[in-house]
């Protein structure tokens, strides 16, 4: 089984690209982004693979990170209807991370931007990956179950309003959750948003 190739970008397509290691050339199969971010043809190239072996044919899929591989076999493995062309579609939409906080917060219209995902696909997606997703964040697991409550608009009102703080003091909502989570640990549940705000505050400066 083939796991990585590393060798010279010979052609890019509209779906793959063909990558030369020593004089052989290998098609590989890849979301848009990862097609995007390509070097130049003719330069040094490296790409995680899955290699899908079938009675009638061998197809190479590739991928610009480790990550983005896990969960292009997490989509497929644990998503009932879910193959390989759709699995593309949504990476192709939505980087590692974006698909990670859609998961995390259920939210549904976001997975539903893929071409070729309805919102049906985009429920079961968010519903069957929500307790496998944060081993491939690299995210806590407090994390992300914060922002999933907040996602669902359940999370106790001081953690809402100190998460909110941070995000009007210019931080990204997943930057100041993730914070915000951290802060929890030191400061504990029964804190109140100001003492939230300066754990958190502490938790962005390190």
């Amino acid at each position: 089984m083939i796991g990585k190739l590393k060798g010279t970008l010979d052609e890019i397509a509209e779906d793959h690209c063909v990558v030369d290691v020593h004089g052989v050339g290998y098609v590989a199969y890849c979301p848009a982004r990862t097609l995007s971010k390509l070097p130049g043809i003719g330069e040094a190239v490296v790409l995680y693979i899955e290699t899908y072996v079938r009675e009638d044919m061998i197809r190479l899929y590739g991928f610009g990170s480790a990550l983005e591989r896990e969960w292009f076999r997490l989509l497929q493995n644990n998503v009932p209807g879910v193959g390989a062309k759709v699995a593309l579609a949504v990476l192709s939409t939505l980087t590692a991370s974006e698909l990670a906080n859609a998961v995390a917060l259920r939210d549904i219209a976001m997975v539903a931007r893929a071409p070729g995902v309805g919102k049906k696909v985009a429920e079961r997606i968010v519903t069957e990956l929500r307790d496998k997703a944060p081993a491939y964040t690299g995210e806590s697991a407090a994390a992300m179950g914060l922002k999933q409550e907040l996602g669902e608009g359940v999370a106790p009102a001081p953690v809402a309003d100190a998460v909110s703080a941070l995000v009007n003091l210019g931080y990204s909502r997943d930057v100041a959750a993730t914070a915000i989570a951290a802060a929890l640990k030191t400061a504990g549940d029964g804190a109140d948003s100001a003492k939230l705000i300066r754990a958190g505050l502490k938790e962005l400066a390190r």
